[in-house]
């Protein structure tokens, strides 16, 4: 039924009669995922508030996050770090209506972003020959033709937001060195100094670094809450116990690391694979699929509030009811109060992240 559907509309979008489709056309997804099935393929899914899978599309390999255009009902999927490709899909259609190529000597991090009006989209790049970020500018008016780049800031780029309501990108700067002749090796941790940068028309505005002692903490994923607070997740790399994978950041200010027990950190295994505001903004959900386990912190005291174990837990985005999770094992449902609404779905395994539409 959903493939006659998307036939049919299809058809119409050929004769004009959807003149301007949007995402209720593509059946009003709340949220983008990337999966794989049991038979090796790799898909990437439009997921409903209710858990319902609305669509599916192919992707040529593994895929990490998605970028979903403002307006019509279009996303970008982005292989996983280091891939060199990224797919424009028609969510109405399940058409593949361009590739972006990642130019010689570089490659995707497997995020972006758009611009406020659509019009253009922000790649994350590693310029991996001379070790330094680079922002990739698309022109999506004209079929995602590469347009320019710009510094991320720093090195090693990541997740890349847009301030709300403005064209200001926040970069996540991990500040780790790698190439992809030594596979996913890191090159730097010695030296490594992670980064929030603060871009505005390829300007740096703002940079937010780490204190020293968390030099090692790399800086990996991002949420946005509707006033502009920036709330990271952290991967840390140094071999000693670390005090905090949390924090939070507004342009111009200090940062705050959250706190929680030595031991719940620990838990965590040193990695957060993804973060996200709750819908009021009071609380914010991480997931650590090393850890088995989505902590939620209130984002007023930065401290601890609860925390769900959850196998292989990863994507994790801002719901209705609390927050929507998956993880690689095919759960997927909400987590309210104190309570784990998942339904466990063995067509796919949930890769990294859940993108809110």
């Amino acid at each position: 039924m959903k493939t006659d559907r998307r036939h049919f509309l299809g058809g119409l979008l050929a004769t004009g009669l959807i003149p301007k489709p949007t995402w209720a056309d593509a059946g009003a997804p709340s949220y983008l995922t990337a999966a794989a099935k049991p038979d090796r393929s790799f898909v990437l899914c439009g997921v409903s508030d209710s858990f319902e899978i609305l669509f599916e599309v192919g992707l040529p390999s593994r895929g990490h996050a998605a970028a979903a255009h403002p307006a019509r009902p279009e996303a970008v999927a982005f292989a996983r770090r280091p891939g060199t490709y990224a797919v424009v899909i028609n969510c109405v259609t399940g058409e593949q209506t361009a590739q972006l190529n990642a130019p010689e000597g570089r490659h995707f991090y497997g995020h972006g972003t758009f611009s406020q009006d659509g019009n253009w989209l922000f790649t994350t790049e590693n310029d991996y020959e001379v070790g330094r970020g680079r922002i990739g500018v698309w022109d999506v008016t004209n079929g995602y033709v590469r347009s320019g780049e710009f510094s991320s800031g720093g090195i090693g780029p990541h997740d890349i937001k847009r301030l709300p309501g403005t064209d200001t990108l926040v970069v996540a700067n991990g500040g780790i060195d790698t190439h992809p002749e030594s596979g996913r090796a890191k090159l730097n941790i010695p030296t490594m100094e992670p980064n929030l940068a603060y871009i505005t028309a390829g300007h740096v505005d703002d940079v937010m670094i780490l204190p020293s002692e968390m030099h090692k903490n790399s800086i990996r994923h991002l949420a946005l809450s509707n006033d502009g607070a920036v709330a990271f997740g952290m991967q840390w790399q140094g071999d000693e116990a670390v005090a905090s994978l949390v924090g939070l950041h507004r342009m111009g200010v200090q940062a705050i690391l959250f706190e929680a027990p030595p031991e719940q950190v620990g838990i965590m295994n040193g990695y957060i694979g993804s973060i996200a505001f709750e819908q009021n903004a009071k609380t914010i959900a991480v997931t650590s699929p090393r850890g088995g386990l989505v902590q939620i912190y209130d984002a007023e005291r930065h401290t601890l509030l609860d925390s769900f174990a959850i196998t292989d837990v990863c994507g994790v985005a801002p719901h209705a009811r609390g927050y929507a999770v998956t993880s690689g094992t095919g759960d997927i449902g909400n987590l309210t109060g104190n309570q784990q609404n998942l339904r466990k779905n063995s067509a796919y395994m949930w890769d990294n992240h859940l993108i809110v539409v």
